[in-house]
């Protein structure tokens, strides 16, 4: 449970990581893209995307990504921080969750109030599969996502 605790205090702490999806355009190679996401219920990560982002195109046909989320160690060196590498499946939200997922992200993401009515944007919720935390040195492993959802409903 360690391990479920610290992947949800470091996804909760950030607002934004690196999306992978699996590009259309280049079969068979990751596309990574600077994504903000807030967190929705159960520590579920939530995007905001236009329909014309390349990683939106992807998804689209392969709702399967990752992301990644980082942060620096208090000593300022890169591999000695927490990160999580987050597998799910990433689609776009019923229409009964938008009201909660807008709240989320604003408060996470205030300048997003600029483009969140634009009909060209859509919130999606990663499903989450399992995550791979790195807590630093010596401290790995792979959390599901019932014990990710527990730790971060706490």
């Amino acid at each position: 449970m360690e391990k479920a605790q610290g992947a949800s205090r470091l996804i909760s702490s950030q607002n934004q990581g690196v999306l992978c999806t699996n590009s259309v355009k280049h079969l068979g190679y990751p596309f990574g893209s600077v994504t903000p996401f807030a967190i929705g219920a159960g520590g579920r990560p939530i995007f905001l995307f236009s329909n014309m982002a390349l990683h939106t195109k992807n998804l689209i046909v392969d709702p399967k990504a990752s992301l990644l989320v980082s942060a620096e160690s208090a000593e300022g060196e890169l591999l000695a921080g927490a990160r999580a590498n987050v597998l799910g499946s990433v689609e776009p939200l019923p229409q009964n969750e938008i009201g909660a997922a807008r709240h989320n992200y604003l408060v996470a993401h205030p300048a997003a109030h600029q483009w969140v009515t634009f009909g060209d944007f859509q919130f999606f919720g990663m499903e989450i599969a399992e995550i791979y935390y790195v807590g630093g040195f010596g401290v790995m492993g792979w959390v599901s996502a019932a014990d990710y959802s527990n730790a971060a409903s706490r």
